[in-house]
């Protein structure tokens, strides 16, 4: 419990750079890396209506990379659309999609066992927005702060989103 509390503390303190979680290929991922650049966090989901936004989401990555890095956080929180392990998760993003942005463990981004980081996103988001479904996503700025709130059926490729993140 100390331990967890003192983490925490260091997530309050430091903000979106204070979290460290474990990628899809189990290792562990410090957020302060992404201090200076725009960063978009999608919930992802193998077997949903929205998962060809794999493809929009490798685009992105492939295209304008410079401008933002993209992070996919699989989660089986809407109609059990993600029930895979992490590798079953990793060969069928990779053999789909090609996606070589970072993927990582799959976590719970809604209910009393949503992830830390998806708490802060809710309470730091412009109006505290949480996902509703699979493919929602958060814009965090240069500075670390959670800039926007978009729902599943907004994009990754679209002129919303594309906007944003050439500002």
């Amino acid at each position: 419990m100390e331990k967890e509390t003192t983490a925490n503390a260091t997530t309050a303190a430091n903000g979106f750079y204070g979290f460290k979680m474990q990628s899809l290929d189990g290792k562990e991922i410090d957020f302060a890396k992404y201090k200076g650049k725009k960063v978009l966090l999608v919930n992802t989901a193998s077997e949903c209506g929205y998962t060809p936004q794999y493809a929009d989401l490798q685009k992105l990555h492939e295209t304008h990379g410079n401008d933002v890095v993209i992070l996919g956080f699989p989660a089986n929180n809407f109609g059990g659309q993600e029930p895979g392990s992490s590798e079953e998760i990793a060969t069928f993003c990779q053999k789909n999609y090609g996606v070589n942005f970072q993927l990582f463990d799959k976590i719970s981004v809604v209910g009393d066992d949503r992830a830390p980081l998806y708490a802060w996103l809710e309470e730091n988001s412009p109006n505290h927005e949480k996902p509703t479904w699979n493919f929602c996503k958060y814009l965090v700025d240069e500075n670390g702060k959670v800039v926007a709130f978009y729902p599943s059926k907004v994009k990754p490729m679209g002129e919303e989103i594309l906007a944003a993140i050439s500002k």
